[in-house]
């Protein structure tokens, strides 16, 4: 053995503690550098030198330089994340909605309520202008708050539109990136040994990405990483990245889904169902479900109380010269009929509302399979009543929750598709339309005279149309045959002839029920007793249709619904359903926040996870930077010993 073998492993040794000092060094530099993966030396022993007396060893080798990953705990970080980034857009999201639902004053509720107590004032002194003219200022001030809170609601949408498209193209920038690290990657996937920083300035990316999008990746064998999303669709592949897009919706043109474009550049829609997290999923599961749920919760109240409102509003008397019908308090936005964009036929359909007490809070897809046409509702996903209908019934038009559809034009082809938005404009285009306060119409049409001879205690507790078939021209006499309520009725027309007879029992607490007006009683009448309903004269004392319209506020006016069988299940109050509106968002704003906390804290925890195995513990590098110190220290020492010993070989060589 040489003492240039003692050289040689001092040498080796030197540049093995300086290296490890070198990556030591570059671990604390990156302490806090977002996404640095901890990085090692991993050190080998040399080959061992054959001689007589055995092997002896020469030193150690750097056998390469690694970074500490783990695949799993790399990717369970990036999964974590997108759920947290998806449950927290849709959360923030939420909060939107609810401060447009507002409580107490502020809310439409307490606006409803203040517009029926108007009219308290009016049914007191019918022709006091100025009671009427609250009530026109109360209509006014309920119109605004519907429209207001549907103008925020189409805000909130515009704004999630610009926050998708803002997203999508930082996706599309990051996969770039993405793309362009796979292929420098794999140009130095030949050298052997593994570019650490490119490999976590990528997986960093793709980190980001997750955020916006969940992703699913597969390795290569030439060291590049394919990024997956939709189910299946490749965003990055090798060098190549494609670009998600956002496409119209195949109904509405208001709203944004997602796509990516592939290959042609011609962009295919990507389902939300297939979309898994990321801020993105979070935005799209939000304006596809929750904002459309609020718009047509919104929708439904305005077109209940104002439907309630127009009809009663229809079935009495103004103070006009002469005296006529209540013209509309309000005007709401008109249901619409939306093909889609795919549709090969060019069938149309007009949506009436009939029954506004029966509406849903709803929107519906029709669909033709080539003969009949389904009917599905999408708050719940089921199919409507009577389901699915033959082409002569679209045609002549068919009854479902409260409207009217009917085919108005053209051919439907098979697999066409027609969304109904029966309420979602409502509340935005409400308005009031009655200015004149001599337009209410708190007269009853019908005026109820008893006969001053009667022997009961029967007096008029109220009397107001309650149908639109009233026969304003005839005026119905009432007989009482005896003390238990029974009676015989007739009606006259204007020239006293017979127009029609009956009979009929009066129970305490029920109407009597004739021509089109429901006639209310306290006390009892007495066998002999007689009563007349006739076409009133003057409208200025009369105040039975005020009394009315002050009832709408205990009335179910709000999402009644009819089933198959024909039994009817009772809809709600305009303050309960305004109650039911608040508490719906409520939960879902609480479940999406709990889903929020949830996902964050799981995120945070992966999150550990992974820098607890990749992220640099500065103690710990601080005690390798003293060990490596002294290695290095020591193999300089053994330098100077091999030195020393050449030289005193050269000097006994030489003596």
């Amino acid at each position: 053995m040489s003492s240039s073998a003692l050289l040689g492993i001092g040498t080796r040794a030197m540049f093995a503690n300086y290296a490890a000092l070198q990556a030591t060094g570059n671990n604390i530099a990156n302490a806090n550098t977002e996404g640095y993966s901890r990085q090692q030396v991993v050190l080998e022993t040399a080959k061992g030198q054959f001689t007589g007396a055995g092997f002896f060893g020469k030193g150690v080798n750097v056998a390469s330089v690694t970074r500490s990953y783990n695949s799993f705990l790399t990717t369970q970080a990036s999964a974590t994340k997108a759920t947290a980034a998806g449950d927290a857009a849709r959360a923030e999201q939420l909060k939107q909605v609810e401060a447009v639902f507002g409580t107490g004053k502020s809310g439409v509720g307490y606006s409803a309520g203040e517009l029926l107590n108007a009219f308290v004032d009016v049914a007191n002194q019918p022709a006091d202008s100025s009671a009427r003219q609250v009530v026109i200022a109360r209509a006014k001030e309920l119109a605004d708050k519907f429209a207001a809170a549907g103008d925020q609601l189409q805000s909130i949408q515009t704004g999630i539109t610009q926050d998708i498209r803002s997203s999508v193209d930082t996706v599309n920038s990051l996969a770039q990136q993405v793309g362009k690290l796979n292929e420098q990657i794999q140009a130095l996937n030949g050298t052997g040994q593994p570019p650490n920083d490119l490999l976590d300035k990528r997986d960093n990316l793709i980190s980001q990405i997750s955020g916006y999008i969940g992703v699913t990746t597969i390795k290569a064998d030439n060291g590049s990483i394919g990024v997956f999303v939709g189910g299946g669709q490749a965003l990055v592949l090798g060098a190549n990245a494609n670009k998600l897009t956002t496409v119209a919706d195949p109904y509405d043109p208001s709203k944004v889904q997602l796509g990516i474009s592939v290959g042609s550049g011609l962009s295919s829609m990507i389902p939300q169902d297939a979309l898994s997290d990321g801020s993105i999923s979070g935005m799209l599961r939000f304006q596809n479900d929750d904002l459309v749920d609020a718009r047509n919760l919104l929708g439904q109240m305005a077109a209940a109380i104002s439907g309630a409102v127009n009809q009663q509003q229809s079935l009495g008397l103004d103070m006009g010269k002469p005296a006529g019908p209540g013209s509309p308090l309000y005007a709401v936005g008109a249901p619409r009929s939306l093909p889609a964009a795919s549709n090969a036929g060019d069938a149309a359909f007009g949506v009436t509302l009939t029954d506004t007490t029966q509406v849903q809070a709803s929107d519906y897809e029709l669909q033709f399979d080539g003969t009949n046409y389904s009917l599905t509702r999408l708050s719940d996903n089921t199919a409507a009543v009577g389901s699915p209908f033959s082409a002569a019934q679209m045609a002549a038009g068919i009854t479902v929750d409260g409207m009217t559809i009917q085919m108005t034009a053209g051919t439907s082809a098979a697999g066409d598709r027609t969304l109904l938005q029966p309420v979602a404009d409502a509340a935005k285009d409400m308005r009031a339309v009655l200015s004149d306060p001599n337009g209410i119409a708190a007269a009853s049409p019908v005026t109820a005279t008893f006969t001053a001879t009667n022997k009961g205690t029967a007096t008029l507790a109220s009397l107001a149309a309650v149908s639109t078939s009233l026969d304003r021209t005839l005026t119905a006499n009432v007989s009482f045959t005896s003390d238990t309520g029974d009676y015989n009725w007739e009606l006259l027309d204007s020239t006293g002839a017979q127009v029609s007879t009956g009979t009929g029992t009066w129970t305490a607490g029920s109407p009597i029920a004739l021509n089109g007006f429901e006639l209310k009683l306290n006390g009892v009448p007495k066998s002999g007793d007689t009563l007349s309903v006739a076409p009133t004269t003057s409208t200025e004392a009369n105040n039975g249709n005020a009394l009315a319209f002050v009832g709408i506020g205990t009335r179910n006016i709000v999402g009644g619904s009819t089933a198959a069988n024909g039994s009817v299940t009772p809809g709600k109050t305009i303050t309960d359903a305004y109650a039911s509106a608040l508490s719906d968002i409520g939960v879902r704003v609480q479940s999406a926040q709990t889903a929020s906390s949830i996902s964050d804290s799981a995120a945070a925890q992966a999150e550990s996870a992974r820098a607890n195995k990749s992220g640099v513990n500065l103690d710990e590098e601080a005690a390798k930077l003293i060990q490596y110190q002294q290695s290095y220290q020591a193999a300089a020492k053994m330098l100077q010993v091999a030195q020393q010993v050449f030289d005193t070989l050269l000097q006994t060589a030489a003596g």
